[in-house]
């Protein structure tokens, strides 16, 4: 039998000095991140309010109630509807515009093509309060520039932010505006990476623009698919800052999503147990959603 080389001293030294390179981000997660979230899901099994904080050890565990109240919570319902829909309807359309401004980018521009993923781009590296803040001015029925721009040619506008019906499509219309840039830059570079001679011999083979679409496009871009699928779900299933500040989730709470109405109940209500409970429903549902989508769009 051959003897097992022995461990070398600088192997350890080694691995000494990467944990040390790596120990204060460790600490930081550890504190920051790992922490807080195991503290929250003893929360959630708990009916710790605003009175526990002088003895947190002293909530009363009430096991699993919280997350059965969720279920009779018509508030709570609405949000997950909401969500939901707003996900839905977000998602379809942000995939879809995304790669066609990546298809146009990719065969009609030229040299241009970097100043259009520029200018498509910027809207998704802007701060979203200040883009909410400016469509809530644009949106505005008195003196909004769309209503404004209606008025010129005989219609009244509608009050956008304030009809039920109106609200969430206006958001989801923001959104997807400054989503676009991202999904499209992301479907541009896995274009890219599609060789030119697999598009040939199928033209040489009488394909169609439209058959070449369906039979190599699509199918070789299923990797950045995938991709965009599952970061722009996870980003819309936690939707916040849009109806926080355009509509605080009214009308009637047509645009109260999960995360807005978990935000409510831990840091309006101080029901800090039950606000627990609603985030680690939605991490399940995003966890779910996730896998469903790796197990439908990934390569076999």
């Amino acid at each position: 039998m051959v003897a097992r080389p022995a461990r070398r001293g600088g192997d350890v030294r080694a691995a000494l000095t990467g944990y040390a390179f790596s120990a204060p981000y460790l600490i930081l997660f550890l504190v920051f991140l790992a922490l807080p979230i195991l503290a929250s899901l003893v929360l959630s099994f708990t009916d710790f309010s605003l009175g526990d904080l002088t003895a947190p050890l002293g909530a009363p565990f009430i096991g699993l109630q919280n997350y059965a109240k969720l279920f009779s919570d018509d508030n709570f319902r609405q949000a997950a509807l909401n969500t939901a829909y707003f996900t839905v309807v977000g998602l379809i359309a942000t995939t879809v515009l995304g790669l066609v401004a990546a298809l146009g980018l990719n065969r009609a521009l030229g040299r241009l093509r970097s100043v259009f993923r520029v200018g498509y781009y910027l809207p998704t590296v802007t701060s979203i309060v200040a883009i909410a803040v400016i469509w809530r001015f644009l949106l505005d029925p008195n003196f909004g520039l769309i209503n404004g721009a209606l008025k010129q040619i005989g219609i009244s506008g509608p009050n956008w932010l304030g009809n039920p019906t109106l609200a969430m499509p206006c958001i989801i219309a923001m959104a997807v505006w400054r989503n676009l840039g991202n999904v499209m830059v992301l479907f541009l570079a896995g274009l890219q990476g599609i060789p030119e001679d697999v598009y040939e011999a199928a033209r040489i083979d009488g394909a169609t623009p439209w058959r070449e679409l369906l039979r190599i496009t699509l199918p070789m871009l299923r990797p950045t698919l995938l991709f965009v699928a599952v970061i722009t779900s996870i980003g819309y299933l936690q939707l916040f800052e849009e109806p926080f500040i355009m509509t605080q989730g009214g009308p009637l709470n047509k645009t109260l999503s999960v995360s807005m109405y978990m935000y409510r109940e831990g840091f309006s209500y101080f029901h800090l147990g039950y606000a627990s409970s609603i985030g680690y429903v939605l991490f399940v549902v995003i966890a779910a959603v996730t896998a469903l989508q790796f197990r439908l769009l990934r390569n076999d």
